[in-house]
């Protein structure tokens, strides 16, 4: 059994020092409850969706280098004290000048790797990474890591799976956001959250609804499920910019199956044993041994419809036939 946490937190934009002190928080509490894998959102020391509206050189402020930036550095002391595995999104200031939407997972033994974002769009002067990421650990597993959007791409998580990853670290800043697909997420009134403490019922029954929760349910248990992986969701909650995160922290097995979850507008963490002797006989695992890859070349293929990820994500155009 390997015990594992994935945390909602609402973020401050541009305040690293606030956010880390809830990134300690929970590192804290996960120690006291035994964790030894805990996750945290995408991007959440920088702050998000307000980074759409900066120019270079104020996503340049908020950035900084791995592994030796300061808040690598604070992740790797984190990792040693509590003896966690902790996995942080930032900003990264590349050695080449380039701007990534990172995250960075510390091991106790000082160990770091990290994942650049597949699927960049939240700004023109950020950059797109170009490879996979998946970690071979101390506790005999190997973790992979996909950033919000990478994993909404079901060839990502596919590619990260016969790389060998068991535990799939998925940060996102999702839920409550303006989508231009007509029967997916869509915003939430502000007010909502900013009377979350004399209506709880309402803003709880948006981020359950097809808002948030009912949403993510559509394909994060296939996921986990198609690829024989258990999953780790952290997520933004409140106010982000303009829009709503809607948390549902969650954690899955191997099944597809909801171990923990919260539907709660608050800052908070849910824990869970992660039972990998399930990995051998899974659904999942079952059915990959039945691909057949000389079928497949045309996935690699473009088709000529491709957009860059932030052309694709912020387009009104329709794709194909619009009926």
């Amino acid at each position: 059994m390997i015990r594992t946490a994935a945390v909602q937190f609402n973020h401050r934009p541009g305040d690293p020092g606030y956010n880390w002190s809830r990134v300690e928080h929970f590192c804290e509490q996960a120690a006291r409850e035994d964790v030894q894998i805990i996750a945290f959102p995408e991007m959440c020391l920088s702050g998000y969706w307000h980074v759409r509206k900066l120019d270079r050189r104020q996503i340049e402020a908020l950035a900084e280098s791995v592994p030796d930036g300061p808040s690598t550095r604070r992740l790797v002391e984190s990792a040693s004290r509590t003896g966690m595995i902790v996995g942080v999104g930032l900003i990264e200031a590349a050695e080449d000048g380039r701007l990534y939407n990172t995250y960075v997972v510390a091991q106790p033994d000082g160990k770091v790797d990290t994942h650049r974002k597949l699927h960049c769009f939240i700004s023109e002067h950020m950059a797109s990474g170009d490879r996979y990421t998946v970690v071979d650990t101390h506790l005999g597993c190997k973790l992979g890591v996909l950033i919000c959007w990478d994993n909404n791409l079901g060839e990502n998580v596919r590619l990260t799976a016969l790389q060998g990853a068991d535990i799939l670290l998925a940060p996102h800043q999702t839920g409550g956001c303006d989508s231009r697909s007509p029967h997916a997420m869509s915003r939430i009134d502000p007010m909502l959250w900013h009377r979350r403490k004399e209506d709880p019922d309402a803003i709880r029954a948006e981020f359950a609804g097809p808002k948030g929760r009912g949403w993510l349910m559509r394909w994060l248990p296939a996921r986990a499920h198609d690829n024989g992986v258990f999953l780790l969701f952290a997520n933004g909650v409140g106010i982000d910019d303009d829009e709503v995160r809607t948390g549902n922290a969650m954690i899955l097995d191997c099944y597809g199956r909801v171990l923990a979850e919260t539907g709660e507008p608050e800052d908070a963490m849910v824990v869970a044993e992660m039972d990998l002797g399930l990995l051998g006989r899974c659904t999942g695992r079952r059915w990959i041994r039945g691909r057949r890859p000389e079928l497949y070349g045309a996935l690699a293929q473009a088709t000529g419809s491709e957009l860059d990820p932030r052309a694709a994500r912020f387009s009104k155009d329709a794709v194909g036939r619009e009926k």
